[in-house]
């Protein structure tokens, strides 16, 4: 076997620690409320943490790839993930948690777009470079999907703070293996890394997130909520402003006028909404709802991990047969039905009448990620693609980001706001009325402790407020998937054939760059 498919095995195993940090910790968010005592809002940002940072940076990452080498870029990311993953495992607070978590999520900006931008340089060969992405993005995938069956194992048997500590590892052998096997490249005109347009994205990014996963709390039209989700806005203006004015721009915006590129990154931005907005709310959905321990709700979720094994790596077939736009289209459309079909789920459902929903999530995420990272990373002239490779992670962590956060937050307003209702007629204590209303773990367990017709009243008013949230959550995500599916059909390019198709996206890329430059 040719040495570079040794490199993309080394590759591929990295980055599975990267895309399982997404969501092997989903699993352990009812550990946490009991051992952290996390309230609703803690949760979505101890997830969220790592994938703020992640999206934020990620862009600084690939053009720092581009201008010191790739392959030194992955072993700095590997050997900054073991550190703060350890970091993760030991925190005694919320807060720590959070903090470790972020810190995690510089180690995954380093790896992410240098394994991208590696396999695209390696395999110059396009059949062979498509095949190679779609194992890439399959690995991207399964490891998203995979993060809840690995958390739940490693609960069964150790303490929480092992759905970290197991990345440490997994690092090291990838950084051992990686010296003698990874080949290095860089591109040598490339420019100084953008810090400002890194700040501001960052800072955007989190003031939006900040303003809608506090929403709940603080209510909708709060002042708070308002401002800061306007000065988020504000923030991210501000950088799209920058990178246009920027003598070395961070996020080169001149390729998004290449639709290869740009209408393909959105796609996956909106399938990643879907993917990891429900995914944050079934582990709680399989726990709290039919009592499932982490182990039970981890294997439970093997059809989308399953799904998203199998297809993501045939999808490069589909794509030569039909092209990038159905292919893409079609995933949507799936994810969509998918969504919608878990949606129904009521209190009386059982893990059975949520089986095919989560099935057809990891089908349409199989047939999106490769069909979009294939699409960019070929769109783009080879000495870019450190920054291509960022492009789409971005878009990737950040569509997912936002997915926890109003998913998450749709459930919790809808939580309260029905359990508020339901608990009017009893007068109970403000702290356990707090508590009751602040998660359904906390509900349920109140519930237990005051045992009888209250206990069980609560108790059922506190399922019911869930499923009700969940209801609205993922239905607003299935809306959104399909808007998605209604964006790739009328933007994304038609296929081009297939002995031209890279050559001719790298021709519009290079000129793209040409007419900047005379600009």
């Amino acid at each position: 076997m040719p040495r570079r498919w040794f490199a993309l095995a080394v590759l591929c195993v990295s980055l599975l620690i990267v895309t399982l940090d997404n969501t092997v910790l989903n699993v352990a968010l009812p550990t946490l409320v009991d051992k952290l005592h996390a309230s609703s809002s803690d949760l979505q940002w101890i997830v969220d943490a790592y994938v703020l940072v992640f999206a934020g940076l990620l862009l600084v990452s690939g053009s720092l790839a581009d201008r010191v080498g790739r392959k030194r870029t992955f072993l700095a990311g590997l050997a900054a993930f073991a550190a703060c993953s350890t970091w993760a495992a030991s925190s005694g607070s919320v807060g720590s948690l959070i903090a470790a978590r972020a810190s995690m999520g510089i180690g995954g900006a380093l790896i992410m777009p240098s394994t991208l931008a590696i396999i695209t340089n390696t395999f110059t060969v396009p059949r062979q470079r498509q095949r190679a992405i779609s194992l890439w993005a399959a690995t991207s995938g399964a490891g998203i999907a995979l993060g809840p069956i690995l958390g739940g194992l490693l609960l069964e048997h150790f303490w929480w703070g092992s759905v970290f500590l197991i990345n440490v590892p997994i690092a090291v052998a990838g950084f051992v293996f990686a010296l003698p096997l990874v080949p290095d490249s860089k591109n040598p005109s490339a420019q100084r890394p953008d810090l400002v347009g890194s700040l501001l994205s960052i800072t955007g990014l989190g003031l939006l997130l900040y303003a809608i996963i506090e929403a709940p709390v603080h209510g909708w039209t709060s002042a708070p909520v308002v401002a800061t989700g306007i000065a988020g806005l504000g923030v991210l203006a501000a950088f799209v402003t920058w990178e246009r004015a920027s003598a070395h721009p961070m996020l080169n915006l001149h390729f998004f006028r290449n639709k290869s590129f740009s209408a393909p990154i959105v796609s996956v931005g909106l399938t990643m909404f879907g993917l990891f907005g429900s995914l944050f709310v079934l582990t709680q959905f399989l726990q709290f709802q039919l009592g499932n321990s982490p182990l039970e709700a981890g294997v439970r979720m093997l059809p989308a991990a399953g799904a998203i094994a199998v297809v993501a790596p045939l999808s490069s077939t589909l794509v030569r047969a039909l092209g990038p736009k159905l292919t893409i289209a079609a995933g949507l459309l799936v994810v969509t039905i998918g969504l919608w079909q878990i949606s129904t789920a009521t209190n009386s459902t059982t893990y059975g009448g949520i089986v095919a929903g989560m099935a057809l999530l990891g089908v349409g995420a199989g047939l999106v990620i490769p069909a979009v990272t294939a699409s960019v990373m070929s769109s783009l002239p080879a000495e870019h693609t450190g920054v291509g490779g960022a492009t789409n992670g971005t878009f990737l962590q950040t569509g997912g980001a936002l997915g926890v956060a109003v998913v998450g937050s749709l459930l919790s307003n809808r939580y309260d706001d029905r359990l508020r209702s339901a608990l009017a007629p009893y007068r109970l204590p403000h702290p356990l009325e707090q508590a009751i209303q602040s998660t359904v773990g906390s509900a349920l367990g109140a519930a237990r402790r005051l045992g009888g017709a209250v206990g069980a009243t609560i108790a059922h008013a506190a399922r019911t407020a869930f499923m009700s949230g969940m209801h609205l959550g993922l239905l607003t995500a299935s809306v959104v998937a399909l808007a998605g599916a209604l964006v790739a059909l009328t933007t994304i390019p038609g296929r081009a054939p297939a002995s031209d198709s890279h050559h001719t996206a790298e021709s519009e890329a290079k000129a793209t760059l040409a007419d900047e430059k005379k600009a």
